[in-house]
């Protein structure tokens, strides 16, 4: 297993680095340490108690974060509100359910450093450090968070169009996907775990236990548990008048970051289609089996994957700016 994790990290390490383009390159573990040598405790004590008294926030701020990633790069473009001249990222139909504590928790710690220091660090960094100390908080693993991202300089819903994976994609869907942003079927099954918290709305896999054969409408996908269908069915009942119902995505430790995600999908327990599916694709399966019997292994794998992520696109120099306010651009916040 040492040679493994060994071959492992080296692989990922040459990953990071092809992902480096000059922009990455110049981020630093030690960015702030002169500007605002305290960045990374503020962020760590304000998500700390946010996470407390609203335990849902770790989830909301890991999807955000791989949302503003994915679609344009790490680069805080999700975190702007629409205004009368723009429909922005966040308003886009794949980014509509996203958590509201997730942006609450980085405009807290945004706040927190604008005292401490103003104009300083980005709300691309805020989000990216907010993630990592929340994912530890659940129990996950600890990962490099390199820093020095700015802020983008625009953010429109057009430009997330395509660029998420869906709860009912395919995985020869989701693998292509991700092979565009440069990311392995592995690493693809490795960033899936991070549904090993959180929750989806009903909507989002409804068409599994509502008529799925197109004609009986208590027919579900027999790819699931039955006893779990069937619950899920009494429990999404009202979903089309009520469209915040949800469930959670690992029913059976929802709140900690762990590989029981991989194991309830190998007993029909996966709650969206998408993630149903890894576990029956030849390309995915072995990797789905591998975590399920073996937390280290994803721990390692899902830490590598989210620091590839964490450079992926990122602005810097004049590309980009710190912004005074995470929802507004500069020139809009004055």
């Amino acid at each position: 297993m040492e040679r493994r994790a060994l071959v492992t990290r080296i692989a990922a390490l040459v990953a990071v680095l092809l992902l480096a383009t000059p922009a990455a390159a110049k981020l630093t573990a030690t960015y702030y340490q002169k500007t605002c040598p305290k960045a990374e405790q503020i962020v760590s004590e304000v998500v700390t108690t946010k996470q407390i008294t609203t335990p849902i926030t770790a989830a909301g701020a890991l999807r955000l974060f791989f949302h503003d990633c994915f679609a344009g790069g790490c680069d805080a473009s999700v975190l702007v509100s629409t205004n009368a001249f723009n429909r922005a990222e966040r308003d886009a139909d794949d980014n509509v359910s996203l958590p509201g504590d997730g942006f609450d928790v980085v405009i807290r710690a945004k706040t927190a450093l604008e005292l401490q220091c103003p104009g300083v660090v980005s709300c691309a960094d805020v989000l990216a450090l907010a993630t990592r100390e929340l994912v530890i908080m659940l129990g996950g693993p600890f990962y490099h968070v390199r820093l020095g991202r700015k802020d983008a300089l625009n953010s429109t819903a057009a430009s997330v169009e395509g660029q998420l994976p869906g709860p009912n994609m395919t995985v020869d869907q989701l693998i292509s996907l991700f092979a565009q942003k440069s990311f392995t079927a592995q690493e693809l099954v490795a960033l899936s775990g991070a549904h090993t918290v959180g929750f989806s709305h009903c909507d989002q896999f409804a068409s599994r236990i509502y008529g799925y054969d197109g004609r009986n409408q208590n027919a579900y996908d027999p790819a699931m548990n039955p006893q779990f269908a069937q619950a899920l069915q009494k429990a999404c009942a009202n979903y089309t008048t009520d469209p915040t119902i949800a469930a959670f995505n690992d029913v059976m430790t929802p709140g900690k970051f762990d590989n029981l995600y991989y194991q309830n999908l190998l007993r029909g327990l996966g709650l969206l289609a998408s993630d149903q599916a890894l576990a029956a694709h030849p390309r995915t399966k072995p990797f789905v089996q591998l975590y399920a019997a073996n937390q280290t292994a994803f721990f390692t794998d899902f830490a590598h994957a989210m620091e590839k992520l964490s450079v992926l696109g990122v602005k810097t120099g004049r590309k980009g700016e710190v912004r005074r306010r995470c929802d507004a651009f500069n020139n809009l916040s004055t």
